[in-house]
């Protein structure tokens, strides 16, 4: 028998796959626990009406990704802290800071978990930030920290 999973079932298959299972298991497991629908004519149009919206998401998405990572390279973001006479900060710049001064800066709203920074910035000077905006799509944002006191 053929069914349309409507979740993903460990060892069988992902949500909206057609799969030939057993129609015991069908009929006894699946259908009533709400995992799968029989694959019928209505069923099919359904769950290709589905796939075409998720593909039209998705491509707006990346649109709309490689939109904002164009904004984001183009953008220097100058980030103002407290230094010390060798340069290192009293303190430090965080990705929740850099998202922040983004959002204050230009609008655009960066998730902080997006933001790349391997450790929080210590010191004064310019620093590239990689920001992952969809699968695939990544832009560098120039961070500048300069000393508060003296800027």
């Amino acid at each position: 028998m053929k069914v349309i999973l409507r979740q993903s079932v460990k060892k069988l298959g992902n949500k909206g796959e057609l799969v030939e299972v057993s129609e015991g298991y069908a009929r006894n497991y699946l259908i009533p626990r709400g995992l799968a629908v029989e694959a019928n004519d209505a069923n099919l149009r359904s769950l290709s009406h589905e796939q075409s919206v998720a593909k039209q998401r998705e491509a707006r998405e990346r649109e709309e990704a490689k939109a904002k990572a164009a904004k984001l390279e183009s953008l220097t973001v100058e980030m103002r802290a407290r230094a010390g006479e060798s340069g290192r900060l009293f303190g430090s710049i965080t990705a929740g800071d850099i998202a922040d001064a983004v959002k204050a800066a230009s609008g655009i709203e960066i998730d902080k978990r997006k933001l790349e920074l391997k450790e929080p910035i210590k010191s004064l000077g310019v620093y590239r930030v990689p920001v992952h905006l969809h699968q695939g799509i990544t832009a560098e944002l120039k961070v500048q920290v300069v000393d508060g006191d003296r800027a």
